[in-house]
């Protein structure tokens, strides 16, 4: 038996348009823009911004040395790391963080946009939306474990055989608020899960 749902259609297609937007502008510059870039076929990423371990700046001998690789770095403690001419390999590493970022964010969206839906007809206690739940949880567990360490990669990548190399170490900054984050969604996901249980053993005994 179902219960009559108190969100309206209006509501329902305002949080559909709000989350295919996002989705749209996620996909468009999250992902397309910097795939493009990655290819050479749009302006690509040349900078990132890095951490040098030090608060003193970069010798002259150092910062000649790395023009001659196409690189720059201003600054000190958190400095930007410039590519005067990226080739194709530097291109993709300076654009996969994102890349990959934005492809989480995407299932992410798609999996609400499905929620979202459920909503109108009073079927939010339902299998498929703890499932979808657990999912989001997972994935952003996944993007806050993944994103920092995949920055370091590839910055390690970029300036490895360079002069760089040995003023910028591998440092991934790990945030423990995706953790927490991720594992409140999980939770949610069993209330979700014990909800729709209750539901099928009440609708049982009518």
């Amino acid at each position: 038996m179902r219960t009559k749902s108190w969100w309206s259609r209006a509501d329902d297609r305002l949080l559909g348009a709000v989350l295919g937007l996002a989705t749209l502008l996620v996909g468009v510059f999250g992902v397309l823009a910097p795939a493009l870039g990655g290819v050479g076929l749009v302006d690509p990423v040349d900078t990132r911004e890095v951490e040098t371990g030090t608060t003193a700046p970069v010798s002259g001998t150092v910062t000649d040395a790395a023009a001659g690789h196409g690189m720059t770095l201003t600054g000190t403690h958190r400095a930007d790391l410039a590519f005067t001419d990226p080739d194709l390999g530097q291109r993709l590493l300076l654009a996969l963080p994102e890349f990959v970022g934005s492809l989480l964010l995407l299932l992410i969206l798609a999996l609400l946009l499905q929620m979202a839906r459920t909503l109108h007809g009073g079927d939010v206690f339902v299998p498929q939306n703890a499932r979808r739940l657990s999912v989001i949880g997972l994935t952003v567990l996944v993007q806050g474990l993944s994103s920092p360490a995949l920055l370091s990669l590839t910055t390690q990548a970029l300036v490895s055989g360079t002069p760089l190399a040995d003023l910028i170490p591998f440092s991934a900054a790990f945030s423990g608020e995706y953790v927490l984050l991720a594992f409140l969604i999980l939770a949610l996901s069993e209330v979700f899960r014990r909800g729709t249980k209750l539901r099928a053993d009440t609708e049982g005994l009518v």
